[in-house]
């Protein structure tokens, strides 16, 4: 599920058209998606002045076809 579908489905069920979110949803990735709603949605560009933090797990020694760990194993040293 990509942030734009979240934002869609909530758009859905909240049945309004002044809703958006404050992030990206990465599928290798857990973490929070804000969502802004109505007038909160007045307070994206706050949100988005703050850096990120991210906590990562690497497994040195592989290549991937993509470059992440979904990819296939072209390389291992």
């Amino acid at each position: 599920m990509t942030s734009h579908d979240v934002v869609a489905k909530l758009r859905k069920i909240l049945q309004t058209k002044k809703i958006g979110h404050a992030g990206t949803l990465d599928p290798l990735a857990t973490g929070v998606l804000p969502i802004l709603v109505n007038k909160g949605t007045k307070l994206s560009q706050k949100l988005m002045e703050h850096d990120k933090t991210y906590i990562a797990t690497i497994q040195l020694g592989i290549k991937t076809d993509t470059g992440d760990i979904t990819g296939n194993v072209i390389e291992e040293r």
